[in-house]
């Protein structure tokens, strides 16, 4: 089912995967580290969807290093095909590799995208690609119990709350509680075997 194509970028190659309407941009933690050590802030802009005004903040997160001995991340940037638009990204961005499990977030730059389907697309894929490319046998989602956009999607891919988490996550000057939901490769597999 994935479809890896690649995308050429001065020495960079991004490995992409396609849904109906989107092109993945596969964002390892390695091959995006090397990028920002050499990349203006208008590739950054164009290739990776990230403004000048962020740029210092991602160098300084590659400075200290985005793999540590036992976790890394793998992102997808969610481009339109048609227009070839950075919409958003999705992807595991806490992956504990010795575990095989990895925590999901994503997000769209727009508003304008919000309620076309475009998460239930490609979190389709960026699914099915953990558990079968990165060998994933639990994928995790820390959601605010705020954000019933979040919790309905998760829920729609047969996420099992698991709990909530007190003061887990900081967002600007409030401190804020996670719900925790997971799916776990059996369930994924039972799932998508109805299909």
């Amino acid at each position: 089912m994935t479809l890896l194509t690649k995308l050429k970028m001065r020495e960079f190659i991004f490995d992409c995967v396609d849904t109906t309407r989107f092109e993945l941009r596969i964002l390892e933690c390695e091959t995006y580290q090397e990028f920002l050590k050499i990349a203006t802030d208008e590739e950054m802009l164009y290739y990776i969807g990230i403004p000048s005004t962020e740029v210092a903040e991602e160098k300084k997160k590659a400075q200290y290093g985005f793999r540590t001995y036992n976790k890394s991340y793998l992102m997808f940037l969610i481009i339109d095909r048609e227009t070839s638009e950075i919409l958003g990204y999705c992807g595991y961005h806490t992956w504990y590799l010795e575990h095989d499990r990895a925590e999901i977030g994503y997000g769209l730059y727009s508003d304008n995208w919000k309620g076309k389907g475009v998460m239930t697309e490609v979190l389709n894929t960026v699914l099915h690609y953990g558990f079968t490319e990165m060998n994933l046998r639990r994928v995790e989602a820390f959601i605010s119990p705020d954000n019933v956009a979040s919790l309905s999607t998760v829920k729609k891919f047969g996420f099992i709350k698991e709990g909530q988490l007190r003061s887990h996550y900081v967002k600007g000057d409030n401190i804020e509680d996670s719900v925790v939901y997971s799916l776990l490769i059996n369930e994924y597999n039972s799932m998508n075997s109805n299909k």
